[in-house]
């Protein structure tokens, strides 16, 4: 029998959500499309009174307003996102968190100021080996009550493509996406991202907080210290074919020539490879990608041409990217539920 979900786990799927698979079709996410996670209450900032502040070990501090880092030179990259949870609810026994199944992701294109810019004037001190990055929302987890904190390694911060974000598809942040502005890291998982992002503090130890030394770490056992998550593994997710009947989302394809299309994506290299499996993985057959040049972060389309036989098929699609990265036919557990990339398979019954 399948794993109940929990009244609270329901919680967070309705403040949540996922960008549905159809939209795959689309090369930028619509916005409203977008995968969401927050994992506190979404903040009011008044874009007036707010502030970023840059602290800790740098030899010039900055406060700046809104204004000021809309005044500087601005970078805009398409970017590709994915929660760290997703395919959690794959997973046997599932992680009591939120329940995502394979949609936790999204593609869009984000504007806003350079850190390294930011950094550059700000001086981080000789001895600094982390950024932390603090939001305004608040919670409690594990008995503290904090606010959503990440850090990132000097040199991944002074990364060029690191983005302080005001902007995404071409209008102001709306507040669920962290208005007003939020940390975007091409190729890292989701969670390190920090919405409504108010401080950046440069400090000469590794941080400590519950988002980074507590969650987001690969545990096979709670008295691990487990491997801390960052760069997105490679995933390649198809549209699903033909019609889906409600509820279960069970699909119907008609006999002939179909062409199975979807994108692949990873943090670490781009995609080299999307092997597409119409028997249940018997036999394998190259899928033609397409690429966008000027996105090096954005996810890759792929596309396969299908003579579809009446009866039962079981579609996969299986990534590999330019670093020898392949997603695994089948999930590997943790006790957090995270990084689950095995191969999407999508049942459809094919009829005359």
């Amino acid at each position: 029998m399948p794993e109940p979900i929990s009244i609270e786990e329901l919680q967070l799927a309705v403040r949540n959500h996922g960008m549905p698979l159809e939209a795959l079709r689309y090369p930028v996410t619509p916005l409203g499309l977008h995968y969401l996670l927050s994992h506190y209450d979404i903040p009011a900032v008044d874009p007036v009174s707010w502030r970023l502040t840059i602290d800790g070990l740098v030899s010039r501090p900055l406060e700046l307003t809104l204004h000021q880092l809309h005044a500087r030179a601005a970078t805009e990259y398409v970017v590709t996102m994915e929660c760290a949870g997703n395919g959690r609810a794959r997973l046997s026994p599932r992680a009591f968190s939120q329940p995502w199944l394979d949609e936790a992701v999204g593609t869009a294109r984000w504007r806003g100021a350079s850190l390294a810019a930011l950094l550059e004037e700000a001086a981080p001190r000789e001895g600094v080996v982390e950024l932390v990055f603090s939001g305004v929302d608040r919670g409690t987890e594990e008995g503290v009550e904090q606010v959503y904190q990440r850090s990132l390694p000097l040199a991944e911060a002074l990364r060029d493509d690191v983005l302080l974000a005001y902007q995404v598809n071409g209008q102001p942040l709306p507040p669920q996406h962290g208005f007003p502005l939020r940390l975007i890291v091409p190729g890292w998982y989701g969670m390190t991202n920090v919405k409504w992002l108010s401080r950046i503090t440069a400090v000469d130890t590794p941080f400590e907080g519950h988002q980074q030394a507590s969650a987001y770490r690969l545990r096979q056992r709670e008295d691990e210290e487990g491997i801390p998550l960052d760069r997105m593994l490679p995933r390649a997710l198809m549209v699903p074919p033909g019609v889906p009947s409600f509820p279960t989302r069970e699909r119907t394809v008609s006999a002939g020539r179909q062409v199975l299309v979807g994108r692949a994506w990873s943090g670490f290299a781009a995609i080299a490879q999307v092997r597409v499996s119409t028997d249940g993985g018997l036999t394998w057959l190259p899928a033609e990608l397409e690429r966008d040049a000027d996105s090096p972060w954005a996810w890759t389309r792929w596309e396969l041409p299908w003579k579809a036989r009446r009866g039962q098929a079981v579609l996969l699609c299986r990534a590999t990217d330019a670093s020898g990265n392949e997603q695994p036919l089948e999930p590997r557990w943790n006790l957090g539920g995270y990084a689950n990339n095995a191969v999407q398979r999508v049942p459809v019954t094919v009829v005359e």
